[in-house]
C-alpha cells in the first residue's frame, strides 16, 4: 500500500491546477485529474459528463477465483477492500496514458467479476484526463511520484444519498444479487466515513458534486 501523504504536502507538490498540463515534465503529454469517493457517490457520472477522456479504475479489479482476493467474515469476497484490485496494473495504464496518449484497458464486467475483453483508450488532443474509482486514495502517492497528477478530488455528499444512489444503480445494472447488495450497502454505509477520510488523508480535496463538475469543466474547456 502506498505511503499516505498529508493534504498540505500533496497540494504543495502538485502542479498548479490552473495552469495547462503540457510541458510540465519531460515525456508527459497529459496529466490526470483523479476523482475518488465511496461507491454510489457519483464519481462515474461526474467523470463522464466532464467532456474529458475517462479511465475507469474499477476495470482493474481482480477476477473471481483469484487467490489474492480478500474475504469478509461471511466468506464472501470483500470487493471494497483495496486488495481486490490491481494497483500496479492501474498505475502502468495511467503512466502509459500520460506519456503516450493511449493505453489498453481491461473491460471488466462487475456482474460476472471477470474481464470480458480489452479496449483502447485514446486521449486524442486532450492534455488532461479523468481517472475515477473507489480506490483512488491508493493511486495518489505513486502518481504524484511520477509527476502524473494534476489534481486529486474526493466526492462529498450525504451518506444517506450515497447509499440510496448506490443501491438503485446496482439493482438496475444487476451487479450482484439483491441480498448481497443489501448486505454490502449496510457495510459500505458504515465504512463510508473511513473511505472519505482515506481520500483526504492521501491528499484529495473534498468537494461537493457541483464544485467538482465546475473543476472538471474548466480543464475540458
Amino acid at each position: 500500500m502506498p505511503q499516505r501523504l498529508q493534504p498540505r504536502g500533496i497540494m504543495e507538490s502538485m502542479p498548479d491546477a490552473n495552469e495547462p498540463p503540457a510541458g510540465l515534465g519531460d515525456g508527459i503529454r497529459a496529466r490526470m485529474l483523479l476523482v475518488g469517493g465511496a461507491s454510489g457517490s457519483g464519481k462515474s457520472r461526474l467523470a463522464e459528463s466532464s467532456g474529458l477522456p475517462v479511465l475507469r479504475l474499477d476495470d482493474f479489479y481482480r477476477v473471481a477465483g483469484d487467490p489474492a482476493l480478500p474475504l469478509l467474515e461471511t466468506g464472501e469476497v470483500d470487493w471494497d477492500h483495496p486488495g481486490s484490485w490491481h494497483l500496479p496494473d492501474a498505475i502502468a495504464a495511467i503512466e502509459q496514458l500520460a506519456t503516450t496518449g493511449r493505453t489498453q484497458v481491461p473491460d471488466y464486467d462487475i456482474s460476472l467479476s471477470d474481464r470480458v475483453g480489452w479496449r483502447t483508450l485514446d486521449l486524442g488532443d486532450a492534455q488532461a484526463f479523468v481517472a475515477e474509482g473507489i480506490f483512488a486514495s491508493e493511486v495518489v502517492a505513486p502518481a504524484l511520484e511520477r509527476g502524473l497528477l494534476l489534481d486529486a478530488i474526493a466526492v462529498r455528499r450525504p451518506r444517506g444519498a450515497t447509499m440510496a444512489f448506490r443501491f438503485l444503480r446496482d439493482l438496475r445494472e444487476r451487479r450482484k444479487s439483491p441480498a448481497f447488495l443489501v448486505r454490502r450497502g449496510l457495510l459500505l454505509a458504515r465504512r463510508e466515513p473511513a473511505i472519505v477520510r482515506a481520500l483526504t488523508d492521501a491528499g484529495c480535496r473534498p468537494l461537493r458534486p457541483r464544485a467538482i463538475r465546475r473543476e472538471l469543466a474548466r480543464h475540458a474547456a
